[in-house]
């Protein structure tokens, strides 16, 4: 009896746990236009574009998105791209977020808080 309880209980919480969905927080719906971007965001978003070169290493290697400030996509979907903060002597906290490919349909994200928020990029 005891353990046919324990096993209905155990049954419910699973099921509570397993029927709630796991929310992402959704990024920032704010828009910016590419033209408004910060001149820097602008040269590394051509540079995107064309492919490089890239001042940084660590340019284009794969956003995480653990934050989940993006909408969730497969790993390997965003990479990430530095833009250069004048006077910084570090990599700064400015970046390009683009998911897909640049040259087919892409997405871009500008964040000038190291991820904290997000803007979408509107190139028209």
């Amino acid at each position: 009896m005891y353990l046919k309880a324990l096993t209905v209980i155990a049954g419910a919480c699973c099921t509570i746990a397993l029927s709630a969905p796991v929310q992402a927080r959704q990024v920032d719906q704010d828009e910016i236009a590419a033209t408004s971007l910060p001149v820097e965001a602008q040269s590394t978003l051509t540079l995107i574009k064309q492919g490089g070169p890239f001042p940084y290493a660590k340019d284009g290697v794969v956003f995480g998105n653990y934050e989940r400030q993006l909408p969730q996509h497969r790993r390997g979907y965003y990479h990430e791209y530095t833009v250069p903060t004048p006077g910084s002597r570090t990599r700064g906290a400015r970046r390009i977020i683009v998911g897909g490919k640049p040259s087919y349909r892409a997405e871009y994200f500008y964040t000038g808080d190291h991820y904290a928020s997000f803007q979408r990029i509107n190139q028209k």
